[in-house]
């Protein structure tokens, strides 16, 4: 297929020189296909590295989830093992992901970069699902004046993971998998039910009667 081809060229380029190719002119060229292919299938080369981030978050759900023991998790375990299994795919991805990561980041810290625009979108759903099955069995706790915001939340910890990762010194990015544990118990230990649950819960209670 044409356009896993001009991806596959496309990400070879950039691993090979460390940035993109100059014009789509010279990678079509490289592949023997006119320019106009590429415009079939792609606006430009920053819509592949979209698109290649996109297919990482696919692929960690999919793989996650294919797992057996994947229906008897919890919303807390689901997530972890996305996260897992995401920083396998970017370890056999390294090269690429790290100078992704870092080229885009240390721009803009607290916002997110273009290239990971189709990557959040799907983050975001992915997370608005498992937080309504976790509100369902009792997991996460009912706020209705907050839970809106809670995907752009979990949206910021998964920056947290991917800049830490980006910036893992360790082998094997030892402290990356140790960084995303605590992250993930911390917020849900704030989405879950707790103390001021359990004390609205008892002033609603004092009131109805």
């Amino acid at each position: 297929m044409e356009k896993d081809r001009i991806k596959q060229a496309y990400l070879d380029f950039v691993l090979n020189e460390g940035h993109s190719p100059q014009s789509v002119f010279k990678l079509t060229q490289q592949l023997g296909l006119a320019e106009a292919e590429f415009y079939q299938h792609y606006p430009n080369f920053d819509a592949i590295d979209r698109e290649i981030w996109a297919d990482f978050g696919r692929q960690a759900r999919e793989t996650a989830a294919a797992e057996p023991v994947w229906e008897s998790y919890g919303s807390r375990e689901k997530l972890l093992a996305f996260y897992y299994t995401l920083l396998e795919i970017l370890k056999s991805n390294r090269s690429y992901a790290l100078m992704s990561l870092r080229r885009s980041l240390h721009r803009m810290p607290a916002l997110t970069p273009r290239v990971l625009d189709d990557f959040r979108q799907d983050f975001e759903n992915f997370v608005s699902d498992l937080l309504s099955s976790g509100r369902v069995s009792g997991e996460i706790a009912s706020r209705p004046l907050v839970q809106d915001g809670y995907p752009r939340f979990f949206w910021q910890q998964a920056l947290f993971v991917l800049g830490y990762f980006a910036k893992d010194d360790t082998v094997n990015f030892e402290r990356t998998d140790a960084a995303v544990e605590k992250a993930v118990t911390l917020s849900f230990d704030l989405v879950g039910r707790n103390s001021l649950d359990s004390a609205v819960d008892f002033v609603r209670f004092l009131v109805r009667r």
